[in-house]
């Protein structure tokens, strides 16, 4: 079967890709053509026809500024899933973008699978009415995501969390070994994880390097994204705050603790295993637009939304300063809090589904 595959960031890159190697598994004469990066040319033996990193277009004002750019892209990719002649489109998550190539390609006889839904249920939710229209499959990583569907009269198959796959394919790895290798020096290390963007990177790193005075008996070991030079990270090097790039699963199964900006790497977090605090903080204003657009969530961690209560400490706005990050911290790192945290973990990943994301989606689209 020929599948057409669009993933728009880099964690879409990632959980693409391990899909594809399932779908290999299953169907050896697979033949691929896709949109992504590199951990998806890794698995095809080829490029992608777009990059993500050239499709990430992040805010209302970013999109603005290049419609121009997006709309040429959506051109480029209806003339090529012409050429291709796909039997199947799979989609995952981006959704200004997907739904208009799933509304495109059902209308010229595709078969339209959706795999990892947009979170429609936090925002956005009348894009429902596309997803019922325009797609023949949904497949959902997030249990109460099956949940939300049903309720709008969609069959929604929930196949586990394709984290879990990623994480359970980890090598053993040797704690002394990576702080050599990264020239760290013996103490428990905290890992930072503030981010991917400037801005936000700058205003979380000031705020989680406040406590440094508290814990000196700890290294703080921040992780580097991708998207940002070494070179930016340098200013806030010093004996005992260190900088790794591109290892953050490793940097984290070697930390005590985490102070985590929100979003998917809270739940690669805790599905590591790592005690960690939540940390968010924006504008006043595009908080408060943000609280107006947002509708009943209770929380901004996958993890608690997961688990539908406070099982890690969110420190969100005003909250989010050094006082309180000293105190959420110090309970995390010993005592019954830390205890209480990891064993509300081993309940978060199996209501996840255990393992088999990948293998489970690439079941229902090769059988279709």
């Amino acid at each position: 079967m020929k599948y057409y595959i669009i993933a728009g960031e880099a964690s879409g890159d990632l959980h693409a890709s391990n899909l594809m190697k399932s779908i290999l598994k299953k169907d050896s004469q697979a033949e691929f053509r896709f949109w992504g990066g590199d951990l998806m040319a890794n698995v095809a033996g080829f490029s992608p026809i777009k990059h993500y990193k050239d499709l990430a277009f992040m805010g209302f004002l970013e999109v603005a500024k290049n419609l121009r750019t997006i709309l040429k892209n959506i051109k480029i990719c209806k003339e090529d899933i012409n050429q291709f002649q796909p039997d199947v489109l799979i989609l995952v998550d981006y959704p200004g973008f997907n739904l208009r190539i799933a509304e495109f390609a059902k209308k010229s006889g595709i078969q339209v699978i959706y795999y990892i839904s947009p979170q429609l249920w936090a925002w956005k939710e009348g894009r429902v009415e596309k997803i019922k229209k325009f797609v023949d499959e949904m497949l959902v990583i997030l249990p109460f995501e099956k949940e939300f569907y049903k309720k709008h009269n969609i069959d929604a198959h929930f196949v586990g969390h394709p984290l879990l796959d990623a994480i359970s394919d980890l090598p053993k790895i040797n704690v002394s070994q990576f702080k050599k290798d990264n020239h760290l020096n013996e103490k428990e290390i905290i890992a930072l994880l503030p981010g991917s963007r400037e801005q936000e990177v700058t205003k979380m790193l000031e705020l989680m390097l406040s406590v440094r005075p508290h814990f000196k008996d700890y290294q703080f070991v921040i992780a580097g994204a991708p998207s940002l030079p070494k070179s930016f990270y340098q200013k806030y090097v010093d004996e005992n705050v260190h900088f790794v790039s591109n290892k953050t699963y490793d940097l984290l199964r070697c930390s005590k603790a985490a102070l985590v900006t929100s979003g998917t790497a809270t739940l690669e977090t805790a599905l590591l295993n790592i005690p960690e605090v939540v940390c968010y903080r924006s504008s006043t204003v595009s908080y408060e637009i943000g609280k107006r657009v947002v509708k009943n969530i209770k929380y901004i961690s996958l993890v608690n939304l997961i688990m539908d209560k406070e099982i890690v400490t969110e420190l969100i706005q005003s909250g989010l300063n050094t006082k309180n990050l000293v105190k959420e911290l110090s309970a995390i790192l010993n005592g019954e809090q830390r205890e209480k945290i990891l064993n509300n973990y081993q309940q978060l990943r199996e209501k996840l589904g255990g393992k088999g994301a990948s293998d489970e989606a690439a079941d229902i689209i090769v059988k279709g």
